[in-house]
Formats: structure tokens, sequence, C-alpha cells
């Protein structure tokens, strides 16, 4: 059994890795919005060849990891710039990337990102805001998958009482969205493994955990190769229980599973989601911020992950922190 505080304690130590460094940098003040962003080699004689810049995603069982490379492709065929991308543990490890400056970019959630920028939420940020974290744009609903076995017997969210879950990597989005809604709904009784996604269906098909939170826009890839290979049940988040997720976190919307996205489900499936997001640093340039969003949303025809969702005309809805002067410049053009 994993009591609450222990959670907050799992939570705490998982920020540390990505937030010890804010002390030698940007995170503790504005830090103003110019600086070197990005990574600029030189050849012999002096001259620039090349700028890279540092691109954080997520695990690569998820959509930020795939993506990601999609945006890598677009905004080196239509700038100067190439784009590193790495996986990470996601949301709270890539912000404090970010504080840090080891990320120029990185996809984090919406609330993941309310909470650095105001110090508070999860005890990683509490009274440690990261005061030069900012937003590019918003992308797609995130929605949050419980997954499980049908020979488990768990049909729904009070048959995890009691269970071993897999709540995501630790310090991730999803690890704080999964312990947020088993608090809700007044799960308390349980055993917390911290995986990645890819890992979790592992679990799953080894009988080693009973249930998984994933956090991403369906379909994800490591919910389809599971779904292949075994008969898959995703557990509702709705009724009381969608009402009192939303009711302790404002950051959750309605969303549903459609019926068909995973082979064997064939019933769509109420449940909720926050939102993915681009962010960046205040240190980084204008010119370079400008130039890799005007990029991604004049060229969202070239991509072939979340098309339905990513747009210029919404890339600000559900924006939960300040903007960066270089994405303003363009969505205010």
């Amino acid at each position: 059994m994993t009591n609450n505080s222990t959670r907050r304690r799992f939570l705490k130590t998982a920020g540390v890795a990505g937030v010890a460094a804010l002390a030698g940098c940007g995170g503790g003040g504005d830090g103003g919005d110019g600086g070197d962003g990005g990574m600029t080699e030189t050849d012999g004689d002096g001259g620039d060849m090349e700028t890279r810049l540092s691109w954080h995603a997520g695990g690569t069982g998820g959509t930020y990891f795939p993506l990601s490379n999609e945006f890598k492709t677009v905004v080196e065929e239509n700038t100067d710039f190439t784009l590193n991308v790495q996986s990470t543990g996601a949301s709270v490890e890539n912000v404090g990337s970010l504080a840090s400056g080891d990320a120029d970019f990185a996809l984090i959630q919406n609330d993941i990102a309310s909470f650095a920028r105001n110090g508070e939420g999860i005890d990683a940020f509490q009274d440690n805001a990261i005061e030069n974290l900012r937003g590019v744009a918003t992308l797609y609903p995130e929605t949050i998958t419980v997954v499980t076995l049908a020979d488990t017997g768990i049909t729904q969210l009070s048959d995890l009482e009691g269970a071993t879950i897999n709540t995501g990597d630790l310090g991730s989005g999803t690890q704080v969205n999964a312990l947020q809604i088993l608090e809700s709904v007044g799960i308390s009784d349980f055993t917390e493994q911290n995986a990645s996604f890819s890992q979790a269906a592992d679990q799953l098909r080894n009988g080693d955990i009973d249930a998984a939170f994933v956090v991403g826009g369906w379909p994800v890839g490591a919910i389809e190769d599971l779904a292949n290979t075994n008969d898959l049940v995703i557990v509702p988040i709705s009724g009381d229980n969608r009402d009192a997720a939303k009711e302790d976190a404002s950051w959750f919307a309605n969303d549903t599973i459609p019926a068909g996205t995973y082979t064997g489900v064939d019933e769509a499936v109420e449940t909720i989601a926050v939102q993915a997001m681009i962010a960046t640093n205040a240190e980084q340039p204008e010119q370079t911020v400008e130039s890799v969003t005007a990029a991604i949303f004049d060229n969202v025809d070239d991509l072939s992950i979340k098309t339905d969702f990513i747009s210029k005309d919404s890339a600000q809805d559900g924006m939960s922190i300040e903007l960066h002067p270089g994405a303003a410049a363009y969505f205010d053009a």
C-alpha cells in the first residue's frame, strides 16, 4: 500500500533531478527574452556552420516522441535550424530542462506548465516557481487512459482498490494526473509502480501490474501494440468519478476515446484530458521562437499525427502560462 504522504514524496523526489539546477540558471528570474538560444558551431574561419536546438519530447511509446520528430522534419525543411529530439521522462523533467537551459523547446502538459510557472500544485515546484518558463502553443487533448486486461476483472475505477498500478514515469505529468485522479475518487490502498508507457504494456502482459495510467493523444502506440496481442479493457472515468476529478483539478476537460480506436474496444469510452503544449524559456531569442513556431504552424499539412487538433486557430486554447514574445509575434501577425 502506498499512502498519500509517500506518493507526495515520490513527486518531490522526481522533481529534484529536473529542477535542482535552477539555482544556477534563469529559473530564479525572468532572465529576459534575449540570450543565445540553441548552439551555434563555427568553421575554422569563424563563419556559422549550423545552429542546433535541443527539443525534449517524452517516452518513445507515447505521442510526444513521434510528433516531435515530425516537428523536427518541418523545422529543418523550413528554417536554418536543426533539432536534436531527445526521449525523456516528459513534462516535469522537461520543465527542469527548460529552466536550466538543457532544452530549448519541450513538450509538456498545460497543467504541469501552470504548476511550474506559479510554484504550486506539486512538491517539485512548491514555492519554487520556474519564472523563465514560457509558452509557445497548445497542440491537442492528452487523453487520460486507464488500461487493464480482461482477465484482471477490473472494469471501473473502484476496482483499483488494492491493485498494483503503474502511474507513469516517476515525476512525469502522467504520474501527477494519475495520483490526482486516484485521490479524487477515493482510491487509497494500492501499490504504485513507475515506468514508461512501453514498459507498462510489458508489465500488463506479464501480469506484474493490474492496470496502468497512460496520458497521451489517442491512439497511443504502446496501447495499440498491447491491444493487438491481448484482450484490452479501458476503464472509464465518467459520471461521479469524472465530476470529482474535475472539481479537484480545473484543468481536466471531458474527453471520449472513440469506439474502434484500439482493437477489441468496440464502444466509446468516456474519460478526461489535459492539453499538450510546446514550451520554451525566456532566454530564447524572439526570432528563434518565431521561426520555429512559423515552421510548424505554416506546415501543419505536412504532419500526420494529431492533425485533427493542431492548428494556428486553436494554438492558444488552454494556454496556461505567459506566451513567449516570439510566439506572440507569429500568432498576432
